[in-house]
């Protein structure tokens, strides 16, 4: 077998292990490249230099720092100081709390670390006042989805370091500003359709009490820990955004002072770095590389052309990735395989529209996220409480995931190829 074919071949098994089990694809996704290198006489090398280092080295820094402020509470303690300072209606509260969530994966911790923080308090607060617990899941979800290419949450330095490497720079705040608008769009639309337009003629004393007793809950001061935490995040913001610092570096660099400064327990903070995402994506990343190499990209590419044009290459493509994306990470597994694709794709189709791709892959890939087989979903899943009907609400995820398919892609033609945005 031609060694581009078997490259194409590993990758789609791939594909397939990361939908159907809990194994890290990494891991193997290393090991197909070793295999298939040695059948097609690629030097070890070779295939070893397609371990991303600047991207590992910015992930483990940035990771590094928000795990020692996960590590000594500061994260969770900003999260509960947020959901303290929400006051007014029962109906206006899953809006702040899509911004809440918004902004606090903006700062640094990404989509997913937030989620697993206010999650629970934040469903187990729909229930008590009333609010649909679906509409709460998808304001969250779709704020905290929002904030993912922030340029210093791990999401958005992966989506900026791929696109570099096949020369798109200077896309950091369209990256950020299309995933905000994409899930501001459908987080509101989930809000107008299942139940929030009705929360506004639902503003009963009882729904009000049971918000002012919940918020009213005390919550202890910022120590000394936390608050050269929250300087220490808000130098890293500065640094990057400013002064155009190396974001894994400056992280490394702070959290090193922290680590000094005892601002937490370092074998607590690199515990809490997500070792396990971050073996993913440098994995695959090493899969990618190889099919580079040995013209397997090219290929894969060469099928998606077949079916594209470049006035529908956004619409299939974000078909295909959000598709994958139900079942697969989209920063592990959609991004490190469709995003160098880029290239090669336009090549094949003749020309297109290579930016509108790129946006498409990382709106596309995020939009299904709250499918309840995703990470993010199944974050929301594990936090509904107890008066919530589980198995209707893993339905409600699960559905949400698979119509985002169809909307996601439209969206991302009508954003990218029609609209131009």
């Amino acid at each position: 077998m031609d060694v581009s074919i078997l490259s194409l071949v590993a990758l789609v098994i791939a594909l397939i292990i990361a939908c159907v089990t809990p194994k890290n694809v990494g891991v193997l996704a290393i090991a197909f490249a070793f295999v298939v290198g040695q059948i097609g006489n690629v030097p070890t090398a070779k295939i070893i230099g397609g371990f991303p280092l600047s991207l590992f080295m910015t992930l483990a820094g940035t990771t590094y720092l928000f795990g020692i402020a996960i590590a000594n509470g500061t994260i969770d303690k900003f999260t509960k100081y947020s959901v303290k300072a929400v006051r007014g209606s029962v109906a206006i509260l899953p809006i702040v709390m899509f911004f809440v969530a918004f902004i606090l994966s903006a700062l640094g911790p990404g989509h997913t670390a937030i989620l697993a923080l206010i999650s629970a308090p934040c469903l187990l607060l729909a229930e008590e006042v009333g609010i649909p617990v679906f509409v709460m899941a998808m304001m969250i979800g779709n704020g905290a989805q929002a904030a993912a290419m922030s340029p210093i949450t791990p999401a958005g330095v992966i989506a900026n370091s791929l696109a570099a490497k096949i020369g798109y720079t200077g896309v950091t705040w369209h990256l950020f500003w299309n995933t905000f608008l994409g899930h501001a769009v459908v987080g509101f639309s989930a809000y107008a359709l299942f139940g929030g337009l009705r929360l506004w003629k639902k503003q009963d004393d009882a729904s009000k009490e049971a918000v002012r007793r919940i918020l009213d809950v005390p919550v202890e001061p910022f120590n000394y820990q936390q608050k050269i935490t929250m300087i220490g995040v808000l130098v890293l913001m500065i640094c990057a955004l400013i002064f155009k610092s190396d974001v894994g570096l400056t992280a490394f660099t702070i959290g090193a002072a922290l680590t000094l400064l005892n601002a937490a327990d370092e074998g607590k903070a690199i515990k809490a770095m997500p070792w396990p995402t971050i073996l993913l994506i440098c994995g695959v990343t090493v899969l990618i590389g190889l099919m580079q190499n040995v013209g397997g990209m090219a290929l894969f590419a060469g099928f998606i052309a077949k079916v594209a044009t470049p006035e529908t290459a956004t619409l299939v493509v974000g078909f295909v990735a959000s598709l994958i994306s139900v079942y697969a990470s989209t920063s592990g597994v959609i991004m490190p395989a469709f995003i160098p694709m880029i290239p090669d794709l336009l090549t094949k189709m003749g020309g297109g529209d290579g930016l509108a791709l790129l946006y498409t892959v990382v709106l596309a890939g995020h939009i299904v996220d709250l499918s309840s087989l995703s990470p993010s979903g199944a974050l929301l899943f594990g936090g509904a409480g107890p008066k919530t009907d589980k198995i209707k609400f893993f339905r409600q995820l699960l559905a949400w995931g698979f119509a985002m398919v169809i909307v996601g892609s439209l969206i991302c033609w009508l954003f990218f190829t029609v609209l131009k945005i």
